[in-house]
């Protein structure tokens, strides 16, 4: 049982679950840390999205409302942090890096029996540790308009179809151009946008699982592995293959020491 009123700034508990487990929807009064230390978890907050393979977690700010569930089996640590005492500050989800030394540590917290000092060291190391991933986080809004809302139900059942929104409109009883609206209107986003979105949130699962580009691309609606990459690239921000990868944590970091580092210090 996890319990908020720990000693430390951190508290690390386990929870094994089967594929396929989702919590229901909530929040907590304390900053957690969504990791899995075995299989993929995955997290819902608002229409964001995101897929968790065991180098990945997600920050999740106190208050903010989330769904956690698996894609497979898992064992979830149940990572929690106080507000009061937490020097992470992020107001937004952000994915964040998982190194080899932060996996040890966060396995290391969660032992019983833990000393005060030993822990406290360790907490600090911790929360030094963790790096914020600048991608773009895929997002699939949900139309308001009931007959683009059975449209999208169409795509989202499988995102693969490749019928455009006439015919479409057809299945559902509305002109493509009132589809065009609503879809632009209630989104906030083109139809065609919006497909991709759909489709590269059906692709991460099938990466985080290590499955084949080429695969991937035929399975969520890319004629050529190629015509996916170029997809994801310009929609996240990296290529599918470093998503999930120690390539983006380099990448990524130099990325953020350069921007972050005062104007007289950069060349």
């Amino acid at each position: 049982m996890f319990y908020y009123g720990h000693a430390g700034a951190m508290l690390v508990g386990d929870l094994s679950l089967p594929a396929g487990a989702w919590f229901p929807w909530h929040d907590h009064p304390v900053h957690q840390l969504v990791w899995s230390a075995r299989g993929i978890a995955a997290v819902t907050v608002d229409d964001a999205h995101w897929v968790l393979p065991p180098s990945r977690a997600l920050w999740v700010p106190a208050g903010v409302w989330h769904r956690t569930g698996t894609l497979g089996h898992a064992d979830l640590r149940g990572i929690y942090a106080d507000p009061e005492r937490c020097p992470v500050g992020w107001p937004q989800p952000r994915l964040v890096a998982v190194r080899p030394l932060l996996r040890e540590l966060l396995e290391y917290l969660s032992a019983e029996g833990l000393a005060a000092a030993p822990r406290k060291r360790a907490e600090a190391v911790a929360f030094d540790l963790l790096e914020p991933l600048e991608v773009t986080t895929i997002t699939v809004p949900t139309p308001a308009d009931p007959r683009a809302r059975d449209a999208a139900a169409v795509v989202l059942a499988d995102p693969a179809d490749a019928r455009g929104l006439a015919e479409l409109g057809r299945v559902v009883g509305a002109s493509e151009r009132t589809l065009a609206r609503a879809f632009t209107r209630d989104c906030r986003m083109t139809f065609g946008t919006w497909r991709t979105q759909v489709r590269l949130r059906a692709a991460l699962p099938l990466l985080a699982a290590g499955l084949p580009m080429t695969t991937v691309a035929h399975r969520v609606g890319y004629a050529t592995a190629s015509a996916f990459v170029a997809a994801f690239r310009r929609a996240v921000g990296v290529p599918p293959g470093a998503y999930f990868s120690a390539t983006i944590d380099a990448t990524v970091s130099a990325r953020t020491a350069a921007t972050s580092r005062p104007a007289s210090a950069r060349s």
